[in-house]
């Protein structure tokens, strides 16, 4: 219950706060190429309840039939201001609006899509215990995920087989020793890395 009024108070005065922020990024993403401003993916989240993840839209219009994994600064799927808003992470500040209606947390287990959700076992199946978050042990590791895929011959594959691994066992961490203090510190040390960059 605690954790969940932190999320409610944490959302909704961040989404009051940075309302001119949103719509001028959204004013931004729908003027550099067609398409809406948000972009809508159906993730996996507690208990393994389906849901709508938002995110300021940062791919051309069709860009995920060609594929969901993408490696950074040279996929050309990638709009002009989409490279800006995924190395400030700035296009993740619609989510604020699934943890407001309680479909993800500020922090937890980032939500996989169901295909590779498909592929955990039964021990890494634990991480659907908790909400899925905006950040977390994982996206701290791997903020740079996309360059590290960037630079695998087979991105595809080396996210199956070495960072989704990766990351899972830092969710799994997670789960086992979550706590209001560990959540504090988890979101100032993700402030901190996306200032520094």
């Amino acid at each position: 219950m605690g954790k969940r009024g932190f999320d409610l108070a944490a959302s909704g005065f961040a989404l009051v706060l940075l309302a001119p922020v949103l719509l001028l990024i959204a004013l931004l993403v729908a003027v550099g190429s067609p398409g809406g401003a948000l972009f809508r993916q159906v993730r996996v989240g507690r208990n393994g309840r389906e849901f709508r993840i938002l995110k300021f839209r940062t791919m051309r219009p069709g860009s995920e039939a060609q594929g969901q994994i993408t490696v950074g600064g040279r996929d050309p799927r990638i709009t002009r201001i989409g490279h800006l808003l995924r190395r400030t992470k700035l296009d993740e500040l619609p989510q604020l609006w699934n943890v407001l209606v309680g479909e993800m947390s500020i922090v937890g287990p980032r939500p996989e899509v169901p295909r590779y959700v498909a592929l955990y076992t039964p021990e890494q199946r634990e991480v659907l215990r908790v909400r899925p978050g905006l950040t977390g042990l994982a996206s701290l590791a791997y903020i740079d995920e996309n360059e590290v895929l960037g630079r695998a011959t087979d991105p595809q594959r080396a996210y199956i087989e070495e960072v989704m691994p990766a990351k899972l066992v830092l969710d799994l961490r997670y789960v086992q020793e979550q706590s209001l203090a560990l959540d504090l510190r988890i979101i100032a040390r993700t402030a901190l890395r996306i200032f520094g960059r």
